[in-house]
């Protein structure tokens, strides 16, 4: 077997492991795995294959991370609304301790609470900013 069919086939192997996963890192190494196969359908050594795959990988990889797909992935589960119904949601707090913290009943449940970093700790209402394990992180209602 020729060595661009195995880049071939590889490369044709994680496009169908990137449609069952949803990943698109899995499409960039397919797609680099394919540019290593047209190097070896070019004649180019194998040294310079496993450089176009690496290259293609390492690019589109880096390329992948700065488009809206990536910085999608990166976006923090704690903070978003659709992951975390809580997120948007009001609570009372009556009296903050010195360091910023403490507990309020929220859904019938009591709850450690923490103020956002540059707002003044006193009662009242709040909104659920994130929520970091059994923590809520609040800030004043406006």
């Amino acid at each position: 077997m020729d060595n661009y069919v195995g880049w071939f086939v590889v490369g044709f192997g994680l496009v169908i492991a990137e449609l069952l996963t949803g990943t698109f890192y899995l499409l960039v190494i397919a797609v680099a795995f394919g540019a290593a196969g047209i190097a070896a359908l070019l004649g180019a050594p194998m040294v310079a294959q496993l450089a176009t795959a690496a290259a293609f990988s390492l690019g589109g990889t880096l390329w992948l991370r700065s488009s809206r797909f990536g910085r999608r992935l990166h976006d923090r589960a704690t903070s978003d609304h659709v992951q975390n119904m809580d997120v948007g949601q009001t609570l009372r707090v009556e009296q903050w301790n010195p360091n910023r913290t403490a507990r309020a009943s929220y859904r019938g449940a009591t709850w450690d609470v923490e103020l956002v970093p540059g707002e003044e700790p006193v009662g009242g209402e709040f909104v659920i900013r994130e929520i970091h394990a059994n923590r809520l992180i609040v800030a004043p209602k406006r």
